[in-house]
């Protein structure tokens, strides 16, 4: 068996951990090497760090802290590797720790974090989800199973000083341009709850200081929320320090593409077994700038779905010139009302998007001014026939719990 080279205990704080950092930045000590060619194995936190709890109640994700995360097991230093290289990780099996086998999903308040639909949903919800072996279920959202997909929200390798700068101002002097955006357009560095793994003294507060947060995805991979990048999956990733310094963290049980719910996916603690390889001089050989990768040759088998469209005219009815973000939303907003015809609330149906193999394609981006989004929503995965017909369509969901909701304070 490889060596399981980070450990957690869900019962205790990913800050009293040293192999776990919250912060991107080149100064994160490394906290294990491993040569080239080696198998080993991560476990990782859920992102929140345990804070989301298994109940009937959403008001820890109303009040969750969001500069504290993500909690990512790592850095891993690759011996040899060098700027320039590409870093091959093969994710070779990734699981839900025997301990925790649950998940959850949320929408954040509009006032701490918001999300994707924070307009339709602005206060804090979450469902619990159940793992049986491949398949999950929720309490909170009857009539529908599915198989899962599971795999790491965020995974990358630390950025090199010019990047971390880089990345900082151009996310600062966004922020300048609506400082009193509710949510923010991004996040700056923040050091009270910044975690900066092994490091201390000095060191330890330069990290909190400049560090990036781990939020958005960026040149280095980070929380890109691929639910295809699951085990059998092969990444590139362009390697910016000496050693490489790869984390990974955020693992999803199952994700909907979007990641539209945004404390989205089915959320876990589990473990990951990968294996790394080093290409030198990959990124120039291979013209690389962001990371790619070879998806997982085991994939969830539905191929019956309804799929709805979207164009870029928003749900104000204002029209937007080819805005496959605006598109995606109203194709979103579509199936959810389609699926309030057969019983579920607005909660539950935005819930199943956020969660199930459904897939997001950009289906337009040429025919002006509309660009064309479509959400592809597998119909196997309820227990009830959801296809329009000419009858009309049965409620096939009736009473039951409705998702924990909380009121803002």
């Amino acid at each position: 068996m490889p060596e399981t080279l980070i450990k957690v205990d869900l019962n205790q704080s990913p800050y009293e951990n040293e192999n776990i950092h919250n912060r991107w930045h080149p100064d994160v000590p490394i906290a294990a090497w491993v040569n080239p060619g080696d198998e080993f194995i991560l476990e990782t936190y859920d992102w929140t760090g345990g804070y989301i709890k298994n109940n009937d109640s959403a008001d820890d994700v109303r009040d969750v802290d969001l500069t504290t995360v993500h909690f990512l097991s790592g850095p891993i230093g690759v011996k040899g590797a060098e700027p320039g290289d590409l870093l091959v990780v093969d994710l070779l099996d990734v699981g839900a720790k025997p301990d925790s086998q649950w998940g959850f999903n949320g929408f954040f308040s509009k006032k701490n974090g918001g999300g994707f639909l924070t307009d339709h949903f602005p206060l804090a919800q979450k469902s619990i989800w159940d793992f049986h072996g491949l398949y999950t279920t929720s309490r909170h959202i009857p009539g529908v199973k599915f198989a899962g997909l599971i795999h790491p929200g965020l995974i990358g390798c630390l950025p090199d000083p010019k990047m971390l700068e880089t990345w900082n101002k151009r996310e600062v002097d966004f922020i300048a341009t609506q400082p009193e955006r509710v949510p923010p357009l991004a996040n700056p560095p923040f050091a009270a709850t910044a975690h900066a793994g092994k490091a201390t003294g000095d060191v330890k507060a330069k990290i909190a200081a400049e560090g990036a947060r781990t939020v958005p995805p960026r040149e280095h991979g980070g929380n890109c929320d691929i639910k295809d990048l699951s085990r059998g999956s092969k990444i590139f990733f362009p390697v910016y320090v000496d050693g490489a310094g790869l984390s990974v963290g955020d693992l999803h049980f199952s994700q909907g593409d979007g990641e539209i719910t945004f404390c989205g996916a089915i959320e876990m603690a589990g473990w990951v077994h990968m294996k790394v390889q080093v290409i030198k001089g990959g990124m120039a050989k291979y013209g690389i700038k962001n990371p790619i990768f070879k998806p997982s040759p085991i994939t969830p088998t539905y191929n019956d779905y309804l799929i709805f469209e979207g164009i870029s005219v928003d749900e104000w009815g204002k029209q937007h010139y080819l805005d496959v973000h605006v598109a995606y939303r109203q194709a979103c907003l579509n199936a959810i009302e389609y699926m309030t015809k057969f019983g579920y609330s607005k909660a539950q149906a935005y819930s199943i998007l956020g969660t199930a193999p459904v897939q997001g394609h950009i289906s337009g981006v040429v025919d002006i001014p509309n660009a064309c989004a479509t959400l592809w929503l597998p119909t196997q995965i309820f227990d009830f026939d959801i296809n329009p017909s000419a009858s009309g369509p049965v409620k096939a969901i009736t009473g039951g719990v409705d998702l924990p909701i909380s009121q803002d304070k």
